[in-house]
C-alpha cells in the first residue's frame, strides 16, 4: 500500500539538500564550535554560516539569531526571559496560542502569585483576533508582554501581527510572535511585523528536528533559561547542535528560493481538497479568513475526528485530529472552543496539512477514500439503530 503524508504542520521530511550538507558534521567535521583548534574553528564557521542563512530568511542581522533546541524552548526563552527583566504587569496572549506559549504564560502568572496577570485575547468565529478585545486588554493594565501567533497550527488562520504590534508598542509592551507554522508557507519579515521577537523552527520547513531560533530586536534584554558557558550571546548555554543548526540554515536558504513555487502548487491542492469536502457536506474551519495555503481543518458532522484519523491511516493517509503537540487531549481543541464551535462539531475535526511533495492525484485518492470510509461508518450507524 502506498502511504500518503498529509501532516506537514506536525513535521516535515528533511530535504535531501539539507541532509547532504549536514552529514559531514556527524563524523568528519565533528569539532566542538567552542574549541579553538582547527576542527572547532570549522564547526564555528558552520554555525556562523547557518546564523547568516536564518537571519537572511527573515531580514535580520546574524547577531539577532539565537539558536535553541526547538520552538517550545524559544517561546519559553522570550516569555520567561523577558519577565525576568521587566516590572511585573500583564501578559496578553491570544486564546488560540500553541500550548508552549499558553502554558508558559499560565505558569508565569501562577509562579508570580498574581504579580503577572494573564489575559487571553478573544478571537472571532473565524479564528481571527478581536481588535476590540485587544484594545480593551491593553487599556486596563500595564501590558508588559504580548504574544500572538502569526498563523495558527490547527486552522492555519493568519493574524494581523503588525497591527497587534503597533497597539502593543503604543502601550510600551514587548511584542512577540510565534511564527513557527507561518515560516516557509508565507513571507515572514521581521521589520514588517514590527515585533520585538519571533520564533522559527527547523522541522516545519524541511529541516531537521532539534534546531530552532528566537529572532530578537537588538535592544531586547532577556534573562537566560539555561546557564553555563555563555553560548548564544549568553542567552542559551550548551554546546551547539552543529548538524541540526547547519541543516536549519540550509532549509532557510531553500525557503527563500522555493516559497513562491511551493505556495502556488500547494494552494491549488488545497482548493481541490476543499471543493471535495464541501461537496460532501463538510465544514471547513476558518474558511472566511486568510489562511496558510497548505492547511485545511475540517469536520464531517456526526463522524468523530479520531475515528476518521484511524480509518484514514489504515487506508494509507496520515492526517491529524488536531495539533501533534496537543495529542494528550484527543477530541478537544482549545482553538475551536475559542472560536465558539459547537463541541459536537469540534469532536469531528480533522486537519490536513499539505506539503511540496503532495500531488493532485493524492488529493483525489484521499477524497475517494474519505467518501468510502464515511459511507461505511454511516452504514454501520444505521445498522446499530
Amino acid at each position: 500500500m502506498t502511504y500518503t503524508y498529509f501532516d506537514h504542520n506536525a513535521t516535515t521530511a528533511v530535504d535531501k539538500t539539507a541532509l547532504d550538507v549536514m552529514l559531514p558534521y556527524f563524523q568528519e567535521e565533528y569539532g566542538n564550535p567552542s574549541s579553538r583548534h582547527a576542527p572547532g574553528i570549522a564547526a564555528r564557521r558552520a554555525v556562523d554560516r547557518a546564523r547568516e542563512q536564518v537571519g537572511d530568511a527573515v531580514g535580520v542581522q546574524p547577531s539577532q539569531v539565537i539558536f535553541t533546541s526547538g520552538g517550545s524552548e524559544a517561546n519559553n526563552l522570550f516569555i520567561q526571559g523577558a519577565a525576568g527583566y521587566m516590572k511585573p504587569g500583564q501578559i496578553a496572549i491570544s486564546a488560540i496560542e500553541h500550548p508552549c506559549v499558553m502554558k508558559t504564560a499560565q505558569e508565569l502568572a501562577r509562579a508570580s502569585r498574581g504579580s503577572w496577570n494573564l489575559r487571553r485575547l478573544a478571537v472571532d468565529n473565524q479564528g481571527r483576533l478581536d481588535p476590540a478585545d485587544l484594545d480593551e486588554a491593553l487599556s486596563h493594565q500595564q501590558s508588559g508582554l504580548v504574544s500572538v501567533m502569526l498563523a495558527n497550527n490547527e486552522t492555519g488562520v493568519i493574524q494581523d501581527v503588525s497591527m497587534v504590534a503597533e497597539k502593543a508598542r503604543a502601550r510600551g509592551a514587548w511584542i512577540h510572535t510565534d511564527a513557527v507554522q507561518a515560516f516557509g508557507k508565507i513571507s515572514v519579515d521581521f521589520a514588517s511585523l514590527n515585533v520585538h521577537a519571533l520564533t522559527l523552527s527547523s522541522h516545519k520547513i524541511y529541516g531537521p528536528k532539534g534546531a530552532a531560533a528566537l529572532i530578537m530586536d537588538k535592544r531586547l534584554l532577556l534573562k537566560p533559561l539555561i546557564y553555563g558557558g555563555g553560548h548564544e550571546s549568553g542567552l542559551r548555554s550548551g554546546t551547539e547542535n552543529v548538524p541540526a543548526i547547519v541543516g536549519f540554515g540550509v532549509a532557510c536558504e531553500l525557503v527563500k528560493r522555493r516559497i513562491a513555487e511551493h505556495t502556488t502548487h500547494i494552494s491549488a491542492l488545497r482548493q481541490q481538497l476543499e471543493r471535495g469536502l464541501l461537496e460532501m457536506g463538510g465544514t471547513v474551519f476558518g474558511l472566511g479568513a486568510s489562511r496558510l495555503p497548505n492547511t485545511c481543518y475540517f469536520a464531517l458532522p456526526g463522524i468523530e475526528g479520531d475515528t476518521l484519523v484511524v480509518r484514514l491511516d489504515k487506508a494509507g493517509f496520515a492526517v491529524a485530529s488536531g495539533a501533534a503537540c496537543s495529542s494528550v487531549n484527543p477530541g478537544r481543541s482549545h482553538v475551536l472552543e475559542a472560536m465558539g464551535v459547537d463541541p459536537a462539531l469540534a469532536r469531528c475535526a480533522v486537519r490536513v496539512s499539505l506539503g511540496a511533495s503532495n500531488s493532485s492525484e493524492q488529493v483525489a485518492d484521499f477524497l475517494r477514500a474519505l467518501s468510502a470510509i464515511v459511507g461505511e461508518l454511516e452504514q454501520m450507524s444505521a445498522l446499530s439503530i
